[in-house]
Formats: structure tokens, sequence, C-alpha cells
């Protein structure tokens, strides 16, 4: 329970200010961008997306701050990316001005290069102004429900009041839209570039200068209103704790001995187009436990099924589903996906139940839940808070946004159980790539296959904050209705233990949950969504885990409890 930063999650940031400017500088990122102290942006930075969306780094060459702003000087020779040039900070009384100029030394094709916005999810409900691109505007506001689509389009303008006064947003240089990024976990709404509706990739030619530019304006003062107390927990009714899967490792053989966790399945994804499927089923079958079975069709030979299905025959089965590889229900079980399943199913002699949903984020569950079948027996996604951003940063505020998805899931299941999983810090599957996923020549697991063929794997698996922080979103998760969370893999670079078996720092939170797994208890967070709580309502128990870098001091029920700082503390609970 270390109550120091560990260099795995530490980031590396500089405090700016410039009259009543202020905000940190993350590599080439201006966060927390406020006025007189009050947050006005999440963040504002240039971004390079390649064809599958993947991101260039930038890198920060040099920063030179001067009288009034700042200059940063980037370059990426990332993902065939070959761009250079600057971020340019000027601030001047109530406005400040970000300016992007970023040159292309060889042709590339993206799906986005620019500036985009993050506005805070806090302004939920906020009234809001949309001026559009023909000089007409609009009344409308930031949507409370987590949008599946987005709430506007045809952006030359935005205003809204907001903590820091009335607040005015003019965008140079291209068409902007807003998506909410609340879908992904990410605690913001998004404003940027090119509109969706545009083909892409797109090509940069060589030679090429992306020029952009966000001027913010503050018109009042600050609008300060009364805010919750930050150090009281604010526990839910009670509810019954998730039962804990874990999904099973696709890292390459050979497979070590573990510790006995009694998880209650194990999740195991099996592509039929990759000739390793048979051997991941095997292997995910020799843990001995109930198996969550998750499909993805072969586009060419859909009937490949009939084989799978019989594969299944004698296993102990949690739920089966089947998602299709391409097409307009991409990563999504589907009405078809669904009876292909259980036509399989029922030829094979096997009684399973039967999920729905989508192999990856809450956002095609929002966005895709009018394909999914009547009759299923529960539905599943994936979560991940590293899918727009790599910072410690997206990690913390993840939380307070998965309490979030997990109460509109529940909705969206009308009744039936909730399955989150594969949730990973970073995402097992790229569900927006426009190529081929990568796959193993091998029939065997010599190579591992699917997220082990990815760049899928963090640092701070080994991080010790990371058990505070799955503690955290376990608390987050636990919303009536959700019956199973299933976090990281077994073992290898993405799992709770090692590749040679041995613990990490977060093994010791899963253990935690699982001995929780089941019983009656109480979760909630605090205001900030820094703190989090399970309390075991049968054992008088709390656990509280921080994801604050300062100690904090809250109130749970009756009891105040100490929690040193990005750590967990467990202890009665009165």
């Amino acid at each position: 329970m270390a109550s120091s930063l560990s260099a795995l999650w530490a980031e590396t940031s500089r405090a700016w200010t410039s009259g009543r400017w202020s905000a940190e500088l993350r590599g080439d990122e201006i966060a927390d961008l406020a006025v007189d102290g009050a947050v006005v942006l999440r963040s504002v930075r240039a971004v390079v997306r390649d064809r599958d969306w993947d991101t260039a780094a930038l890198t920060v060459d040099e920063v030179i701050e001067r009288e009034g702003g700042l200059t940063i000087r980037v370059h990426t020779r990332e993902l065939g990316a070959d761009l250079s040039g600057q971020v340019r900070v000027d601030a001047a009384g109530d406005t400040v001005t970000v300016a992007l100029d970023l040159r292309a030394a060889a042709d590339f094709e993206t799906n986005r290069t620019g500036l985009v916005v993050l506005h805070p999810a806090t302004l939920a409900g906020a009234a809001m102004r949309i001026d559009h691109t023909d000089g007409s505007s609009e009344a409308s506001a930031f949507p409370v429900r987590i949008s599946p689509h987005q709430p506007a389009f045809d952006i030359a303008g935005l205003s809204w009041e907001g903590r820091g006064g009335d607040v005015a947003l003019r965008f140079h240089g291209d068409v902007f839209e807003m998506e909410d990024q609340r879908n992904w976990t990410d605690a913001s709404f998004k404003t940027y570039s090119r509109p969706l509706s545009l083909p892409f990739p797109y090509r940069l030619a060589e030679g090429e200068t992306i020029s952009q530019a966000v001027t913010v304006s503050v018109t009042s003062g600050p609008g300060e209103s009364a805010r919750p107390d930050r150090d009281v927990v604010m526990l839910g009714d009670p509810v019954r704790m998730p039962l804990l899967a874990v999904s099973a490792s696709t890292a390459p053989d050979p497979a070590p001995q573990l510790p006995a966790i009694p998880w209650a399945a194990s999740l195991v994804e099996l592509d039929l187009a990759s000739p390793t499927w048979r051997a991941a089923l095997d292997r995910a079958a020799a843990s001995d436990r109930p198996l969550d079975v998750r499909f993805i069709l072969a586009d060419a030979e859909p009937l490949l099924i009939e084989a799978a299905a019989g594969e299944l025959a004698g296993l102990d089965l949690a739920r089966v589903t089947a998602f299709w590889p391409t097409g307009d229900a991409r990563l999504v079980s589907d009405t078809a996906a669904v009876a292909l399943v259980r036509a399989a199913l029922r030829d094979a002699g096997i009684t399973a139940f039967l999920a729905g949903g989508v192999r990856s984020h809450f956002t095609e569950l929002n966005r895709e839940q009018h394909r999914l079948p009547e009759g299923l027996d529960g539905i599943v996604f994936s979560s991940t808070p590293l899918f727009h951003s790599l910072s410690t940063a997206q990690l913390t505020e993840a939380v307070a946004m998965q309490r979030l998805v997990a109460e509109q899931a529940v909705e969206i299941a009308g009744g039936g159980a909730v399955h989150i999983g594969p949730i990973s810090l970073r995402p097992h599957v790229n569900d927006v790539a426009t190529t081929p996923p990568p796959m193993s020549a091998h029939g065997d697991l010599r190579d591992g296959y699917g997220p082990a063929l990815l760049d899928a794997a963090d640092p701070r698996m080994d991080a010790p904050e990371l058990a505070a922080w799955t503690l955290a979103s376990a608390a987050a998760f636990t919303a009536p209705g959700v019956a199973t969370l299933a976090y990281f893999e077994e073992w290898g670079p993405r799992g709770v233990f090692r590749a040679d078996g041995s613990s990490r720092p977060v093994t010791e939170a899963i253990e935690m949950l699982a001995a929780l797994q089941g019983r009656v208890v109480a979760t909630g967070g605090t205001a900030d969504g820094l703190v989090w709580a399970i309390r075991d309502v049968e054992a008088g128990e709390v656990v509280v885990a921080n994801l604050d870098a300062a100690d904090r001091v809250v109130r749970v029920g009756d009891a105040a409890v100490t929690v040193p700082a990005l750590s967990w503390r467990r202890t009665a609970a009165s």
C-alpha cells in the first residue's frame, strides 16, 4: 500500500500561468486550462491519427516561454508520419488562443490531424449555443445521458456558462464537430476537426501545412456555485457484488504454474479465421473453471461455427456469444450472429446461456443496441480507459465515467444481466482499424494470439498504484444489474500474474475482489471521483481506494478513514 508515486505511474508536467490564465503542460498537451483557477477546458492538444486511428505521438523538442504565452516545438516520425511544427499559446486579458502549425515532410494517409478540444464532463446538462459555419446559431445543451452520436455538428463556435464565467470558443482552419467521449470512459466531451461524414483516410501531401486555432474567451467573472463535500463517500443501496472473471491469457506458451484464485469464469475470445483458436480454447479449458466463450465468426466460412460449437461439448460454459468481424454489424452479436450460434449449439446438443452485445467498447453497445436480438441471457461489452490517450490522468478520470457506463448499460439490457469485460488498460482489439488484425501463422500458441500480437500491453500493470485503481474501478462498475466483471488476463504482459507466474502489486486487489464476489455490498465515491469505497455489509468491513496524489481523510458512513495517496485501506466500517 505504497503512498508515494512510482516511476511507472508518475507523469511529467509543468505549470504555466499568464495573467488570469493557467494550465498544466503534459508533453504537447495544454491540460486543465483555467481562468482564475476555475477549469474552463479539460485539454487542448494536437493529434495525429493514421488510417487505422492509431495515434502517432508528438515529441516535444523545445518549450519556449515568453511574455503572454509559450511555443511548443514538436515533431513525429511514427506510423509513417513525418510531421513537424509548433503549438503556440497566447494569452491576453480575458482571451487565450492555441494555434497549431504542422508541416508534412512526406505524403501521409491520416484519419485526423489537427487540434482537439476536451470539455469537462461536469458540463453535462449545461446549456450551450452552437455557431455554425453559415453564420446561423442554435440553442442546445451538453448531453446528460451518454450520447451515442455526435451532440453537435458544423461548429464554428461554442458558448456556455461555466465555473469560470461565460465562455466562448471560436474555431479556425477547419469545420469542427463534437462527440461524447464518456462512451469510452473519458471524462470529457471532445470537439475535433474534419467531420466524420467526409471520406477517410485522406492524404496530407508532402509540403502541406495544417494550420488551425481555437480562441477561448471569458466575458464575465467566475460563476462559482456550491460544490458537494469532496471528503464524503456517498454509498449507494446494498447490491450483490458482481462475480469476478478473468480473460484467458493470450501470451505465448509456455503457461506458468499459478496460485489458485476463485475466478467465476475464464473469458476466451476465439477468432475462427485464425489457426490458433483450437489451441486457445484448449488452454483456456485447462483452467477447469466455467468458460465465457466469445466467437469471432469467419466472414468467408460462417458455418465454421458448427465445428467450433462441437468443440464445446463436455465443457463447463458460463455463456456463449459471437461477433461479426466486418460489415455493418462489425464486432456486434446481431440477430444473424446469435442465430448461427444458437443453431450450432442446438445441433451439438449443448445447452448454454446465450449472450449478446459487442466485442468492443460501450460506445458500440450504445450505438448498435438496435441490432441485438430479443431473448438474450445477458449483455457483454469491454472497457478500456486508454483508448484516446495513454496518460495516467486519463486512467484516473475514467473511474467516475465507469459508473455512468455501467448504469446506462443496465438500462440497455432491460432487466438482463450485464457482463463487463475484458476490462484492460489498453484496447484488446482495434475496433476502428481499416486493415485486418495480425494473426499467427501457426496452429499452436508459440506466438500467442489476439492482444499478444498488438501493442496492447501497458507498463503500469506493474505499478503499485494499479491495485488502488482496480478496487476503485470495481466499486464504480458495481451497479445493480451488473453480474460479472472480468479484469485483465490471467497471466503474461497483460496479466494479473507475470509470465513466470509471479504476483504483481495488483494481484492482492484481485484476490480481495474475488473474496467479495457475490456478497452484499454498498459502493460509491466522493464528489470529485478520486476516492471510492466497497462496504461489505455482512462482514462490517470497508475497502477504500484513493486515486488522489495526496493523502485523503474521508467519511464512509460514520467512520473517518485515512487513506494514503494512490493507495487503499481495508478497515472496520461503523
